[in-house]
Order: structure tokens, then sequence, then C-alpha cells
């Protein structure tokens, strides 16, 4: 009887583990996230109107950061990206969502803390 609690509670333990760390572990993949803002490139540093294939990319971006770790993986491979590509424009990048009709609950700034990015 005490085996069978004790198996019971193990169970129950490893499914809990499995949801904890399923919830934690993002599912962004940065060159996903890359390839999908390519099209942004001329926009981020010459602004303008950002074209169609850039805003498809940041509304397919904004739909795939479901969680918060995602939201934070996605930021993170943002700010990767930008270290790759000089000549971006502060207030461009920051202004993207907004341009492209896409509604962020926060601000982007390259000293933002991913850390802090939640889900919506």
């Amino acid at each position: 009887m005490a085996f069978m609690k004790l198996l019971g509670m193990f169970v129950v333990c490893m499914v809990l583990a499995d949801i904890i760390v399923t919830d934690v572990q993002a599912e962004i993949d940065c060159n996903s996230v890359q390839t999908k803002l390519l099209p942004c490139l001329n926009y981020l540093k010459n602004g303008g109107t950002p074209p169609g294939p850039c805003c498809d990319g940041v509304k397919s971006v904004n739909n795939a950061a479901t969680t918060t770790a995602d939201r934070q993986q996605t930021c993170q491979c943002l700010k990767d990206a930008a270290g790759k590509f000089p000549g971006i424009n502060p207030d461009n990048a920051a202004s993207l969502p907004k341009s492209c009709g896409v509604p962020i609950p926060f601000n982007i700034s390259a000293s933002t803390d991913s850390f802090f990015y939640h889900v919506r």
C-alpha cells in the first residue's frame, strides 16, 4: 500500500515537472525570427513605410510568441540580430510593430531587459 502511494506521488511529480519544463522552455527559433524579419531591414535603417513582407513577418513572429518564455527568447533573438546589422535606427525599431498594426504590450528598446517580457 505504501509503495502504491509512493508510486502515485512519483507519477504526479513527473507530470508536474513535465508541465513546468514545458511552460519554461521557449519554442521560438532565432533563425526563424531573423528570417521572418529580414524584409524589415531597409525600414529599420531608413524609415519610411514598412513593406508588406516585413509586416507579415512582424505579425508571424508576434503570433508565434505566445508564452513568456517565447517572448523572452524573441527579444534575445532580436537583440542578437541587431548586433549583426549595423545602422539600425532605434526609433524605427521601436515604431515597427505599430507601423505594421501589431499591438505589443511593451516598448522596444536596446536597453530593455528581455527577462521582463511577459505574455500579453
